[in-house]
């Protein structure tokens, strides 16, 4: 058997659910130590100085509330699924995999673009990852969007990939890491289709 694709041995621990309160703790944690925000996130000068561990780090810091909930939110509704399917060990490879690679990849696109003083935090690009992941293993999902209209999971991780793609292109101005979500997703796929052998593109059509 290739080694890439040699399955862990099969556990569900609820890794979903230890993550979400290691999220939570280093969220309060930020209301009371400042050093927490500049220790943990991504900021390009600060990585290529040394502090190697922000591509890492970066994924459990918040902007806020808002932020913080919903990234949970769906690290919850998605992740919890993902990770039962998944496993444990696969899961938390994969969650910490895609988001790392994405903060990486953020940070060569600011390196090369000099965007020096852009400061990179939160899941979104693990949780983008992770909802691909979603839709990859339970194509004929539905899932209601605002809780109103109701989608297909593969259908709305497309959707809101596409939404991602255009505001990348157009340059919208939100504070929001939209070119990381994009990496997040790219990661994501291309973990299913080394680690996995599958081709997430063929299980939404075969959902």
């Amino acid at each position: 058997m290739n080694p890439i694709r040699r399955p862990f041995r099969y556990r569900y621990d609820n890794l979903a659910l230890y993550l979400i309160g290691l999220n939570l703790l280093i969220f309060m944690a930020q209301r009371f130590l400042p050093q927490v925000n500049i220790l943990f996130i991504l900021n390009p000068l600060s990585v290529a100085s040394g502090w190697i561990w922000q591509p890492l780090t970066y994924m459990f810091v918040h902007g806020g509330a808002s932020h913080l909930i919903f990234n949970m939110l769906a690290l919850f509704i998605f992740g919890s699924q993902v990770e039962r399917r998944m496993g444990s060990k696969e899961f938390l490879l994969y969650y910490l995999f895609t988001g790392v690679f994405a903060g990486l990849f953020s940070f060569g696109v600011y390196w090369i673009t000099r965007s020096y003083r852009v400061f990179l935090l939160g899941a979104s690009g693990a949780v983008f990852a992770v909802e691909l992941a979603y839709a990859a293993l339970f194509p004929s999902s539905v899932i209601y969007v605002w809780g109103i209209f109701p989608l297909r999971a593969p259908v709305m991780v497309l959707g809101f990939t596409a939404l991602e793609l255009c505001f990348s292109i157009i340059g919208y101005q939100s504070g929001v890491a939209h070119l990381t979500h994009l990496a997040g997703f790219a990661f994501g796929w291309l973990y299913f289709l080394i680690r996995f052998g599958v081709n997430p593109w063929r299980a939404f059509r075969n959902g």
